[in-house]
């Protein structure tokens, strides 16, 4: 394969990851604009978000697992088609109900692309050099996207309308289907995964739950039959996954991972980053467009220290990590997400613009440090042939933070978010969760980079090396 048509595939599987990644940040600066022509709930708003992040964080192993047994090409291309149509249903829909759907079907397209992506370009890309310099420009993409996102939407949202922000997906999911028709080549996994529906099916049970119980409690009452009931069976379903998957011979979660100190705590780790990093993104759109009323491209602006920390400090904190392991990072992030969270509850309506400026770029440098080492801590001590499924719960473990934190705006700042008290002083019991976040962050830092921590997935790594030889023999057998 020649270095042009490598450079080529490289390029067509980082658009994926610029537009899914881009949606994100373009969809939160949207969220006002969306309340305002749709005539939206607080509960609906969250969902706009919620349904997104909680359907991607269902169906990346799944998807990833289904581009290994059908091809990766395959199933690539049909992610990007999805996510197109996805992105073109939220453009007309006509009221918030139809956009969620349309969020929905995005999120079922968006599944397919980064962990299929990232499988193709360990396909392709085999030396060791010149596949950590295509994972180095895939990972650099994750800046970019979060540069482009504020500002893009922003301008999008002034001059045109929030509609726009969808738009801006189809010409990239066209040109990244077409480049994948030419230049791709189909490849399938010579072993294959068995998909295991039932696990799958009370993880999401258990996911929908939670987060529902956290967005319509308020809005329906903590004590409502109907809150009650779908908590109820959230507890039920975790249980049931549980016991499922530890008696399971290849089972959706290999639970013994959790045995693993650095390997739980990255998983600790990246919910209670990422659910402060949710909350943080939602709520500030919300506050400067609302509580503040700038505009979407003043507040686009006002993002923009968050990009500028993910662009250099994101590889800053790869390579401490690759020094000095991953507890400087860890202790880094999260002193900075304390310090930004408690920043935030002395928010006022009054606060100068070069204040929120610090605040965003406390934050989003914070934020910045803590990827790289929860990968690290996630495959510290796993068997090569586990570590990309150790990784993956670590990726979907991200995406239900996000989920999680979007949720907690609705349960913990309902009132600011419904605009029946002042925005600054309803908000500031999720800052002090955000405080309480950055702590867990702050600690685990130590506690898994610990020797004792270590030991424990030095001790796991045998044991699962073990099984797979076993389960390689029985297939063969």
């Amino acid at each position: 394969m020649s270095p042009r048509r490598k450079v080529i595939i490289l390029m067509s599987c980082c658009l994926s990851l610029l537009i899914v990644s881009m949606d994100a940040t373009i969809v939160n600066v949207a969220i006002p604009s969306i309340r305002t022509d749709l005539g939206a709930s607080p509960s609906q708003l969250q969902w706009v978000i919620d349904i997104y992040t909680l359907v991607l964080a269902s169906l990346l192993m799944l998807s990833g697992a289904a581009g290994d047994r059908f091809g990766r090409r395959r199933v690539f291309q049909i992610g990007l088609t999805v996510f197109a149509l996805g992105s073109l249903l939220c453009s007309l829909a006509p009221s918030i109900e139809l956009l969620i759907v349309a969020r929905f079907m995005q999120a079922v397209g968006g599944s397919m692309l980064n962990p299929v992506a990232l499988s193709l370009i360990s396909q392709i890309f085999v030396g060791r050099v010149e596949r950590a310099r295509a994972l180095g420009i895939w990972g650099g993409v994750v800046g970019i996207s979060m540069a482009l996102g504020p500002i893009v939407g922003g301008l999008l949202i002034e001059w045109i309308g929030w509609r726009s922000v969808f738009w801006i997906n189809l010409p990239i999911c066209a040109a990244a289907i077409i480049l994948t028709a030419i230049f791709v080549p189909e490849s399938k996994s010579a072993t294959m995964r068995n998909i295991d529906p039932i696990g799958q099916g009370l993880a999401v049970m258990f996911l929908f739950g939670l987060v529902f119980t956290l967005i319509e409690g308020p809005e329906l009452g903590w004590s409502n039959p109907r809150t009650i009931a779908v908590a109820v069976i959230a507890a039920v379903a975790f249980v049931a996954f549980l016991r499922y998957e530890a008696r399971r011979h290849d089972p959706f979660i290999d639970l013994r991972f959790f045995r693993s100190v650095p390997f739980a705590s990255a998983t600790v780790l990246a919910i209670s980053a990422f659910a402060a990093w949710g909350a943080f993104l939602f709520m500030m759109s919300l506050y400067l467009q609302g509580e503040r009323h700038f505009s979407a491209m003043h507040t686009g602006l006002i993002y923009l220290p968050i990009a500028i920390g993910a662009l250099i400090f994101s590889p800053l904190s790869g390579r401490l990590v690759g020094r000095f392991g991953a507890r400087p990072s860890l202790m880094i992030a999260g002193v900075l997400i304390i310090t930004a969270a408690v920043m935030l509850t002395f928010l006022s309506a009054t606060t100068p613009v070069w204040q929120l400026l610090i605040v965003f770029a406390v934050f989003g440098i914070g934020f910045a440090m803590v990827n790289a080492p929860i990968t690290n801590s996630a495959v510290s001590g796993m068997p090569l042939d586990r570590a990309g499924a150790a990784s993956a719960v670590t990726s979907t473990s991200r995406q239900i933070g996000v989920s999680i934190g979007v949720a907690l705006c609705g349960s913990l700042a309902g009132a600011a978010l419904a605009h029946t008290a002042d925005f600054a002083t309803a908000a500031r019991p999720l800052w002090i969760v955000s405080i309480v976040l950055g702590f867990v962050v702050f600690t685990l830092g130590i506690v898994s980079t610990s020797p004792r921590s270590l030991a424990s997935a030095e001790r796991l790594a045998p044991l699962i090396a073990g099984t797979a030889v076993n389960r390689e023999g029985a297939h063969v057998g």
